[in-house]
């Protein structure tokens, strides 16, 4: 017996995973930020250059997180509300062992879904769904920019 995943669930990550790399991500920043504070009162000019950089390195680490989780949630939230509607992808995708979509089906559902969006470029459902089949074909890149675009498009 195959087994099968919609494409409307391809573009969520599990939410353990999510936390767990958070977790890690706060801690090697807690980790990072003590280091600063460590070469910052040696009173070595070099130190606290080091520990400076170290500060701006830290900043950057939780920005990005703070702005992933953001993106996260609002991806979330708006394939919620595209289920609520009854839009979500109804195909259905083979899967290998590991649960990811097989690239050539979801290669095989491309056409129909860029098709919709060229047909209405406004139609951030269109822009979802075209996103969910970049993601079970494994391009992160394109399904994270459609995302973007269906974010825009949307009033969420």
């Amino acid at each position: 017996m195959g087994r099968a995943a919609r494409a409307g669930r391809a573009i969520r990550s599990p939410f353990w995973g999510a936390a767990l790399m958070t977790l890690l991500l706060a801690l090697y920043i807690v980790l990072v930020g003590q280091r600063a504070v460590a070469f910052i009162g040696t009173g070595i000019p070099i130190g606290i250059g080091i520990g400076i950089a170290l500060f701006v390195v830290a900043a950057i680490g939780a920005l990005l997180l703070v702005l992933e989780f953001r993106f996260g949630i609002r991806i979330t939230r708006l394939g919620s509300r595209l289920e609520a509607e009854g839009g979500a992808p109804e195909d259905v995708v083979p899967v290998r062992p590991s649960g990811r979509p097989t690239r050539e089906a979801a290669d095989e559902l491309f056409p129909q879904y860029k098709a919709a969006v060229e047909q209405d470029p406004a139609d951030w459902r269109a822009w979802y769904r075209l996103g969910v089949v970049y993601d079970a074909a494994g391009d992160r890149k394109r399904a994270r920019a459609a995302m973007r675009t269906a974010l825009s498009r949307s009033s969420a």
